[in-house]
C-alpha cells in the first residue's frame, strides 16, 4: 500500500494537457506522481554530478553489469 497525502493544488491546464499527450496518462494523480518521480530523479542526478566535482581524484568504482551478479 502506498502512503498518500490528499491535497488540493492549482494546475496549469496547458501543462497538464501537454503532459497527458506526451505520456498517454490521463489520470491527474498518476501524472503528478510520475512528474514528482522524474523531478527527484533529475535532481538526484544533478547532486551526484556535483559530488563528482568535489572528489576529482576518486578511483573508478567497479559496478555490476546488468545480468552479471
Amino acid at each position: 500500500m502506498i502512503d498518500a497525502m490528499r491535497t488540493t493544488i492549482a494546475l496549469d491546464d496547458d501543462l497538464i494537457r501537454t503532459a497527458q499527450e506526451y505520456t498517454g496518462t490521463t489520470e491527474k494523480t498518476a501524472l503528478i506522481r510520475e512528474a514528482l518521480k522524474a523531478l527527484i530523479e533529475r535532481e538526484s542526478a544533478r547532486r551526484l554530478a556535483a559530488l563528482g566535482a568535489s572528489m576529482p581524484r576518486l578511483k573508478n568504482i567497479p559496478r555490476r553489469r546488468p545480468g552479471k551478479h
